[in-house]
Order: structure tokens, then C-alpha cells, then sequence
């Protein structure tokens, strides 16, 4: 019997591909846990069809990453921090200063978790990396000045 595969299986094998097994580990096992489907012209179908539509979504979640990679990569932002009496930054610019910064003056919206760095604690331009998903890196530029 010929099973479309819908999970990996090991020694088997892996999602999406068409296997000839023996009947009964095909219905006891493979169908019946839900590692499997009979494959029928049907399934192979809208299998095929399923994959294009993930495929299209994927692509266009990488088309808007893409955008807004580049608007990150316009902007330089610029954080105001009080300063100590030694002139040096009371506190640190945190991931969460970054991600309200950038909401309150350009209306983007990301996680904090996404953000790759340290709290900064100089006064000064800095270079952040933003992970924003897929390999898709912004570097966002940032200038912090003392009040």
C-alpha cells in the first residue's frame, strides 16, 4: 500500500514523501497514530495544494520582514537617558526603552525579545541587531544623548 507521509518517521521517512509499506503497519500503525495518510490522488492533491499555500505565506512573511528591515535600518533613534554627576548615564538603555522608543516615535512595534544586545551605557551612537526572523537581520542605529 502506498502512505503519504505527514510527520517524519524515522527510518522511514521524512514529511511529504510517498512510501510503499505493508498493509497492515500502514493501517495499524502509520494511519491509525497520524503519521500517515492513504495516498490517493485526492490527498496527494490537496496535499500539494496545502504546501503552495504555505509556501505563498511564507513568502510573504519574508516580503514584510524584508520592508521592515529596511525601514529599521532608516531610522537612527535617538534615546534621551538622564545623566549622573559624573556625566556619565544614570541607569542603561534597556531593550524595553529601545521597543517604546520606537513606538512612540515611528509607531513600529516588536518584541523586546528580539532585540540582540546589552543594556547600552555610554552616551553616543550605537549599532543594535534586531532578529527579526528567517536569517532576517536589521541593524538599527541608535544615538543616545544625556538630559
Amino acid at each position: 500500500m502506498k502512505v503519504l507521509l505527514i510527520k517524519d518517521v524515522k527510518s522511514l521517512g521524512k514529511k511529504g514523501e510517498i512510501k510503499e509499506v505493508k498493509e497492515g503497519y500502514g493501517r495499524n500503525y502509520l494511519i491509525a497514530k497520524g503519521f500517515a495518510k492513504l495516498a490517493t490522488k485526492e490527498v496527494i492533491r490537496e496535499w500539494e495544494e496545502e504546501q503552495k499555500r504555505e509556501k505563498e505565506k511564507l513568502e510573504k512573511e519574508i516580503e514584510e520582514l524584508n520592508r521592515l528591515k529596511e525601514k529599521l535600518e532608516g531610522i537612527e533613534l535617538i534615546v534621551e537617558k538622564k545623566l549622573g554627576k559624573n556625566g556619565h548615564l544614570y541607569g542603561a538603555v534597556t531593550k524595553e526603552d529601545i521597543v517604546k522608543n520606537l513606538k512612540g516615535k515611528f509607531g513600529i512595534e516588536i518584541d523586546k525579545k528580539i532585540i540582540d544586545t546589552k543594556h547600552i551605557k555610554e552616551v553616543g551612537k550605537h549599532i543594535v541587531d534586531i532578529k527579526l526572523g528567517h536569517g532576517i537581520h536589521a541593524k538599527l542605529k541608535i544615538e543616545v544623548k544625556g538630559i
